[in-house]
């Protein structure tokens, strides 16, 4: 199992992009945890919930840039994963600011 870790992320990756892409086509505010609906209120919510669908997107970003990295070197896929992950969610606040 030396790419286990890659492929595990891989695989990561891609369901956190297919929750975010059945959000943005179905733009269901319901399809958010309980918590997560509990704490905001959105004036839109099928505009909020697109919103988050890219954000979403954004962030499934990382887990599948740290696999392509862990096939080349486990300590640079490891560095990479919360750098990357910081960076991208701080990025997709941006998109978030005018829709709340």
């Amino acid at each position: 199992m030396e790419y286990g870790y890659s492929i595990l992320m891989g695989i990561f990756a891609g369901a956190i992009l297919l929750y975010a892409g059945l959000l943005a086509l179905t733009k269901d505010y319901k399809m958010l945890p309980i918590r997560a609906r509990q704490s905001v209120k959105p004036k839109d919510p099928r505009r909020y919930a697109a919103q988050l669908a890219k954000v979403i997107a954004l962030v499934s970003l990382s887990p599948a840039l740290s696999a392509l990295a862990g096939l080349w070197s486990m300590t640079a896929a490891l560095i990479l994963l919360p750098v990357s992950m910081v960076l991208l969610i701080w990025l997709g606040t941006s998109f978030m600011k005018n829709v709340g």
